[in-house]
């Protein structure tokens, strides 16, 4: 698949503490929901590209735990983790996100899918508890690690639609 087949990925920064990441797939809601909450597949998309990706918890409900383990290709880990606040298939996630190797440094994370025509924008929204956390997460390469990650996401998402794997879930 080539790059120029690839959406492109939009942030902003709305308030001074927040970082907004904005990417639309060609894939129904139903599907990009099911793709980001299913503990199977977030290896197939989750972490930059050279990293494998483990899910040692994942469990989606309000109040229920998630941590995935990135092992990079020199052997390196690096875990991350939060709790779920909110599940609202196939519309909306808000959970927080801590890097392991930082701890105390939490951010809240609120994910929307809405779908036109088809599509399905991907709005993920990080509010930092301090702007030095948020100039932080910028200096370490958020948003180039986000665009990786998320055109891998494009190609699951891709790859599911081929293999028909939708799901009928409500929209």
């Amino acid at each position: 698949m080539g790059q120029e087949m690839k959406s492109a990925m939009t942030m902003t920064m709305p308030l001074e503490k927040e970082i907004v990441l904005t990417r639309v797939f060609d894939a129904a809601r139903a599907l990009v929901f099911q793709s980001y909450t299913d503990p199977a597949l977030i290896p197939r998309w989750w972490g930059p590209r050279g990293v494998t990706t483990t899910v040692d918890k994942m469990d989606v409900r309000p109040g229920g735990i998630w941590r995935y383990i990135m092992r990079g290709e020199d052997g390196k880990e690096g875990a991350f983790n939060g709790v779920y606040h909110e599940i609202t298939p196939p519309e909306r996630v808000v959970c927080t996100f801590e890097f392991e190797g930082n701890p105390g440094h939490i951010l809240l994370a609120t994910v929307t899918f809405d779908e036109h025509d088809g599509k399905t924008t991907v709005t993920d929204s990080s509010v930092f508890e301090t702007v030095e956390d948020r100039d932080g997460m910028l200096n370490a390469g958020m948003v180039a690690g986000a665009t990786d990650l998320y055109d891998r996401f494009e190609e699951l998402l891709a790859t599911l639609s081929r293999e028909g794997k939708a799901t009928g879930a409500d929209e």
